[in-house]
């Protein structure tokens, strides 16, 4: 395969995926928001949605103050900021139209309208409306198009590179989700929880509700129920998106994919590339969360980010046009 081609389906993918990602952390935002808690502790919370996509500054250049309208506004529909989601679904499609013939005519028109639809809803003034809805649409575009991509695309190396910018991004985005969101709750992870003067029961309920979002944000609210069968607790919540094989947006799931559809496009088994990969899924595969939490999330998810990293730029240029994020 051409490596420009291998690059357009890659990039497509990830953008895809990465609209998908910023909805449902807007909506964990949106969601929690609306609990009772601080003007301080909402502003809190916005400004842990910035920090996930490293754009405070950009968004501080603009605005004055953090607010919920502000930040939707920025993330959702400012053409100039390339992690918004107007942005990432025009992006999806340009790279989707560039290699059109190398795509079936469901995942090319899959990608054309979620473009078209968009540009529609945020004329209308529906996402205003109903930023819950809007959100929920995103995901289920971005649900259509990988089913419609594995449903439909001819399982060569065009479908490996898809497959491989998806779970890519999902590891990137997963991490830092947990990483803001449970910096935001806990002074020094699993230290004394942030709730100023709350009495226990309404603390109780709040973390309640706040573990829920995040958990829902993820689609792994029924799956944590389902896995250990009793209360919210930080550490399963951990444990579930970062070192669970069979949570479908963990760490380890996510690098799972990247590995198997990276050993099908590479010709080198001892490739750099593969085994940088492969050295991640296995801290992931035998890992505790225990150690994970005794050494430090937060420096464990930052060392993730950057490897995950390096990996996508060893990807670039072993396999594809290098192109910036």
């Amino acid at each position: 395969m051409l490596s420009r081609t291998a690059d357009h389906l890659f990039w497509m993918s990830r953008y895809m995926e990465r609209a998908e990602n910023t909805a449902r952390m807007l909506n964990v935002s949106y969601e929690t928001s609306l609990l009772p808690q601080s003007a301080a502790a909402v502003e809190a919370g916005w400004e842990g949605i910035l920090s996930i996509s490293e754009l405070l500054p950009s968004y501080q250049a603009l605005y004055a103050n953090v607010n919920p309208r502000d930040v939707m506004a920025f993330m959702v529909k400012d053409a100039d900021n390339p992690s918004s989601i107007i942005s990432c679904l025009r992006a999806a499609r340009e790279n989707a139209r560039a290699v059109r013939g190398t795509l079936t005519t469901e995942v090319w028109e899959t990608q054309n309208q979620t473009w078209l639809e968009v540009n529609r809803m945020l004329k209308s003034g529906e996402f205003e409306r109903d930023p819950g809805q809007f959100f929920e649409w995103v995901k289920f575009r971005s649900h259509l198009s990988r089913g419609v991509t594995v449903g439909t695309m001819l399982m060569d190396e065009s479908l490996y590179f898809m497959r491989m910018g998806t779970f890519l991004e999902r590891a990137d985005n997963t991490a830092r989700l947990v990483d803001v969101k449970f910096h935001a709750m806990n002074n020094d992870f699993f230290g004394a929880p942030m709730y100023g003067g709350m009495e226990a029961e309404v603390t109780q309920e709040y973390d309640f509700y706040h573990w829920s979002a995040i958990l829902r944000s993820v689609s792994g609210f029924e799956v944590y129920r389902k896995v250990y069968r009793d209360v919210i607790r930080p550490e399963r919540v951990a444990e579930l998106l970062i070192l669970r094989p069979d949570m479908p947006r963990s760490l380890h799931a996510s690098l799972n994919e990247v590995l198997s559809n990276l050993k099908l496009v590479s010709h080198d088994p001892e490739s750099d590339t593969l085994r940088h990969a492969g050295r991640l899924r296995s801290e992931l595969a035998f890992g505790r969360i225990d150690e994970i939490l005794a050494t430090g999330l937060h420096a464990y998810l930052t060392q993730f980010l950057e490897r995950v990293n390096v990996l996508g730029g060893r990807i670039s240029r072993e396999f594809l046009m290098p192109q910036a994020a």
